[in-house]
């Protein structure tokens, strides 16, 4: 099992979070790994936290996270490429069951489950939404790649930003069977405000035209923010915590409200409403 793992970690400015999430690196059950950072300018003190737990700091200013990733996977020298946000941190035996799982399996990708971490009010919220996504392959994140896999798909697609995360393996799994990881990645949003939620879903969404295009058979299933399968599946959630419940439908409606607005200035008014149908297919 002693399969080199390159970890790929894009950052800027995260020297609150990098720190957590390498030493999380440093004691994983499995030790054959090689961490990578790619740093985007960051102006703060996350190279200098990074040089304390691994040598290879790369940098790629002003960068999108598809062109980080890349660019870390290209200098990398793993058999397996996991890539990881700077928030992110790993129980420890995240790594061991990957390598496991993908050669008792003979799988080319994995998904690794996520549980939001912190107790503030929108962090409550995105937890309460998270457990929903548990087993769908829709929404959960595929992160972990054999490096053969990840290059004969060309990577991360590079005019991607936010989607990139499911382009990737949705492409993957026309070819490939992808697996999922036991362990789990704790997600640390306890930053996160709803001011800063809607700006990204805003962002997102004016970067996701493209991949609308792309994929527009994913529409129906992910391009509905606010009416999706997994809310009904899991609508014992919503009596058993009705005020988080209720919370999360109100966010997830001013979410939807930020998605639209960034889609049309990406597309223009006339674009959305083509869009529209393809939504309730």
């Amino acid at each position: 099992m002693d399969h080199l793992v390159s970890v790929i970690i894009p950052a800027y400015n995260e020297e609150k979070n990098i720190k957590r999430l390498l030493m999380s690196l440093k004691n994983q059950s499995y030790k054959n790994l090689e961490i990578i950072v790619v740093d985007d300018g960051s102006s703060d003190a996350t190279i200098e936290v990074s040089k304390r737990f691994t040598p290879k700091i790369y940098k790629e200013k002003h960068a999108e996270r598809s062109v980080q990733r890349n660019y870390g996977a290209k200098v990398s020298r793993g058999e397996y490429l996991v890539f990881l946000d700077a928030d992110m941190e790993l129980t420890p035996k995240v790594i061991e069951d990957c390598v496991v799982t993908v050669n008792k399996s003979n799988l080319k990708a994995l998904t690794i489950p996520e549980s939001t971490i912190g107790d503030g009010f929108i962090p409550k919220i995105r937890r309460f939404e998270r457990e929903m996504y548990e087993r769908d392959p829709t929404i959960e994140l595929a992160r972990f790649f054999e490096r053969k896999v990840f290059f004969e798909f060309g990577g991360y697609d590079l005019r991607l930003t936010g989607p990139e995360d499911y382009d990737l393996p949705y492409r993957i799994s026309k070819k490939y069977k992808i697996g999922r990881s036991k362990e789990y990645i704790l997600h640390h949003e306890e930053r996160l405000t709803l001011d800063k939620l809607l700006k990204k879903k805003f962002y997102y969404a004016s970067r996701g035209a493209l991949y609308a295009q792309k994929h527009p058979e994913l529409i129906p299933i992910q391009g509905t923010i606010i009416f999706r399968k997994a809310y009904l599946r899991h609508w014992k959630k919503f009596l058993n915590d009705p005020f988080i419940g209720l919370a999360f439908i109100c966010v997830r409606l001013l979410e939807t409200v930020w998605a639209i607005a960034g889609y049309i200035s990406a597309v223009g008014f006339i674009n959305f409403v083509k869009t529209l149908p393809k939504l309730f297919k």
